[in-house]
């Protein structure tokens, strides 16, 4: 069989981004963005006057401080356990019916709590459950809100689309904290909870009327079981995107006192009541919208630095805030720690969708979430346990000082600047030539390549080809090795397992730009600039050789196990 040439085109430059027009704002001259993002305004300040009633409502019913934090972790938590699943289903089905979904339930969830609470049936326990399955709907959502951005708007005007996400979000916490303080000191909990349950109405007409452009797939979606692999397995061959990870766990672990320990902070060491629980989370807010605003200029220092620095003075901040004995001292130190808590989570949030290919963008940015809420969720556990042991003070200023300690990570776990190569190639790979009854199910397929390469090149071949199995892995490889024959030196081998044949199509689909360009220097540096020889062989190919009385060619009778 002759063998099947990939692409060998000359390498090519880097693609870039183009560079962000007109700010932040210049993603809102598409029409659908608008509308999602207006009304997603509406649903993060529900959001918000849902958790200043919850945790106003578990100060009153307890007023225990781990029972206090615990709010935070029930609705945080759904993030950490449900993200991942949802950014699946967010891939690999249409996401303007996923967002719906999940909507509705959020909104069921809200209307529950609320019939609850008018008739007096809150207990603690019956609060963070409820919490808890309102953190499912809204958890569920995310994936698919965030990842519709892409098809939304074009790619150029996808950074100040992502920020703007981020703004609307602080636009809510600016004012919705203080809105909620009001409605729970003027008609208590349960009105706060009937006004979060009316905004979700308008990001639900929002999605409704998005005429999203249904885009037919050359192959069968992957089962959510599959497709969570697929996400994780990305993700851990994928150093800038772990690197992300990593370091939204350690920055929502360690700043999590910030929001649990909030309400403690008002009553007990400043002596207020629910509007100055709102006051003080509004200020944060505010901060964090005026960090979004200063963020394009903040970016043309190098990235590590912007989120180094920042990660540094916000530790600062938190560690003032411990000092601070009355709202007036609290206020000005929660704007400045909202200004630099934006910067490192917002340049999170835009590599990992600049950077993710768009089949695993949902996936991705869902096990971004999951890892801040998982923080921020197991963060909130443990500073209220410090804050019952030793008090709310000291217990933020041990959650400043351990944020300071996580600062010199940052250059040891260094992630991508949005600058990447993650659009689709400039050409399609050649189909394999297949002369076998394959079906979707059959395999595993194994894949031989076969390299010629001048031994005083091996070494500049060998690295390259150790990136070239991180991505084969990455697209959904497994098992990938690289070899050389001891008797032949210049002949080198690189081979690969993918469990289906639809899994390897999924496999070739899935390389980018950047995949192809990493792998046409490995092959410029090849004596032919190009793969020598090409062999794909299905494993126990029972089911490809059933013989059938009516086949032209027989072949052998070998039994065939289903």
């Amino acid at each position: 069989m002759q063998p099947t040439p990939e692409r060998t085109s000359r390498e090519a430059p880097v693609r870039k981004l183009a560079p962000e027009k007109g700010g932040p704002a210049a993603a809102l001259r598409h029409a659908a963005f608008r509308r999602v993002w207006l009304a997603s305004i509406l649903s993060n300040f529900g959001l918000l006057i849902n958790g200043v009633g919850a945790a106003w409502a578990m100060t009153e019913l307890s007023g225990k401080p781990e029972d206090v934090a615990l709010v935070q972790t029930a609705l945080m938590l759904p993030f950490m356990l449900f993200a991942l699943p949802a950014g699946a289903i967010s891939d690999t089905y249409d996401k303007r019916k996923v967002g719906l979904i999940t909507l509705v339930f959020a909104f069921g969830t809200s209307v529950l709590l609320t019939g609850v609470a008018a008739v007096g049936g809150l207990t603690p326990t019956l609060l963070l459950f409820l919490c808890f399955l309102n953190g499912v709907g809204n958890a569920t959502f995310g994936p698919a809100w965030q990842s519709s951005v892409s098809e939304q708007v074009p790619r150029a005007d996808l950074p100040p689309a992502v920020a703007l996400n981020s703004i609307s979000y602080n636009i809510a916490r600016s004012f919705g904290p203080a809105v909620g303080g009001v409605i729970v000191a003027a008609a208590g909990a349960v009105a706060a909870f009937g006004v979060t349950a009316l905004c979700y109405l308008p990001i639900m007409l929002a999605f409704l009327l998005w005429r999203r452009k249904p885009e037919t797939p050359r192959l069968p979606p992957e089962r959510v079981g599959a497709a969570v692999m697929s996400g994780l397995r990305y993700v851990l061959h994928s150093p800038p995107a772990r690197a992300v990870i990593i370091r939204s766990i350690l920055i929502g672990l360690t700043g999590a006192s910030i929001s649990s320990l909030m309400p403690l902070l008002a009553r007990d060491v400043m002596g207020g009541a629910a509007v100055t629980y709102g006051i003080l989370l509004g200020s944060f807010g505010i901060g964090a919208v005026l960090g979004a605003f200063i963020m394009p200029w903040l970016r043309r220092f190098p990235p590590e630095l912007h989120v180094g620095g920042s990660t540094a003075l916000l530790a600062c901040a938190i560690l003032l805030l411990s000092l601070a004995r009355v709202q007036w001292v609290a206020i000005p130190i929660l704007l400045f720690a909202g200004m630099c808590w934006m910067q490192p989570l917002t340049q999170f949030n835009i590599a990992m969708q600049t950077q993710a290919p768009r089949w695993v963008t949902g996936r991705s940015l869902a096990a971004f979430q999951a890892s801040m809420a998982g923080g921020l969720a197991v963060g909130a556990w443990i500073w209220g346990q410090i804050a019952e042991a030793f008090g709310t003070s000291e217990a933020i200023a041990l959650s400043g000082l351990a944020m300071l300690c996580i600062v010199p990570l940052g250059m040891k776990l260094r992630f991508a600047s949005i600058e990447g190569s993650s659009g689709d190639r400039d050409a399609p790979l050649s189909e394999p030539e297949v002369n076998l009854a394959l079906t979707g199910r059959s395999g595993p397929i194994i894949v031989e390549m076969e390299y010629r390469v001048d031994t005083d090149r091996a070494r500049e071949f060998y690295d390259l080809m150790l990136e070239v199995g991180r991505f084969r892995r990455r697209n959904g490889a497994s098992q990938w090795t690289l070899a050389r024959d001891i008797a032949e030196a210049e002949c080198w081998i690189e081979r690969f397992v993918c469990v289906t044949w639809h899994d390897y199509l999924r496999q070739r689909e899935r390389m980018t730009a950047g995949d192809d360009i990493l792998f046409q220097r490995a092959l410029a540096i090849t004596q032919n600039t190009r793969i020598d020889r090409i062999r794909r062989f299905l494993e126990r190919p029972t089911g490809s050789v059933r013989w059938r009385p009516d086949s032209p060619d027989p072949g052998l009778q070998l039994p065939f196990n289903s």
